[in-house]
């Protein structure tokens, strides 16, 4: 008998609108421990919107959002201090501090609240970069002085510092050419492994998809249009998708050129 795992991540019935303009519609997506699931769908279909409301920085108008079966939506600000710690995110462009060298960028969290010992986080930081294959000089850099993929992988490093339960990425190749967003890729998918975390990757990038997915879900006009395991999204006849995947002009998406 197969054992039935509860959802880490669940929302059911989820909205957000920003005045007339709605964004999502009844969004309904499922997560279970360990899996590591891509969202794509193209911009303004509500895939960072909707990793927002996830995380409690913007307010979903209704709807259930839980985390580990603790409500989101309205939780009090100690209840989701505590959601939060168990998340970490790589920001869409990184989103590194200009005014901090590597290894402070990599240990932010674990000197700020965890107030580990500087020598130590520098240690550990050190540590960091090596599993994302940078060397220990990048350390005393500062974000200016790299290009942009090492950024992004400084990025991943900080990401994982503090040994999260869950992972979003946030279109993590953008802007990388791509052998770089290759690299990328499979830092993601391993250091997703390695951590045994559960990972949300919103991503337009159908290379990204593929690589880094479990499963991947299609999101538009605020819902979900398709789920399945990663290896069924160039079978499935489903006229989102493969509008989506093939990039044509006609189809069910309508795209706004005004």
């Amino acid at each position: 008998m197969t054992e039935h795992k509860l959802p880490r991540i669940f929302l059911k019935g989820v909205h957000k609108a920003f005045g007339s303009k709605k964004v999502l519609q009844g969004l309904d997506l499922e997560v279970l421990p360990g899996e590591s699931l891509v969202i794509i769908g193209g911009s303004g279909t509500g895939k960072s919107v909707m990793l927002k409301c996830i995380l409690g920085l913007i307010q979903a108008d209704k709807g259930t959002i839980r985390i580990d079966q603790q409500e989101v939506i309205n939780a009090s600000r100690a209840n989701l201090d505590a959601i939060r710690h168990k998340i970490s995110m790589l920001f869409q462009g990184s989103a590194l501090f200009d005014s901090l060298p590597v290894w402070e960028n990599i240990s932010f969290v674990l000197l700020q609240g965890k107030k580990m010992a500087r020598l130590q986080a520098r240690t550990y930081a050190i540590e960091k970069l090596a599993s994302v294959g940078l060397p220990a000089e990048v350390a005393d850099l500062y974000p200016a002085e790299l290009s942009g993929g090492m950024q992004r992988r400084v990025a991943l490093a900080r990401a994982i510092a503090p040994k999260p339960e869950i992972l979003f990425f946030d279109e993590p190749t953008t802007g990388l050419d791509p052998i770089m967003g290759g690299v990328i890729n499979d830092l993601i998918r391993a250091s997703v492994d390695e951590l045994g975390a559960t990972a949300i990757t919103i991503t337009h990038d159908m290379a990204s998809a593929k690589k880094i997915a479990d499963r991947i879900a299609m999101i538009y006009q605020g819902k979900i249009v398709w789920q399945g395991p990663a290896k069924d999204i160039g079978k499935t006849d489903n006229p989102y998708v493969q509008q989506f995947i093939h990039g044509r002009n006609q189809g069910p998406i309508k795209v706004d050129v005004n």
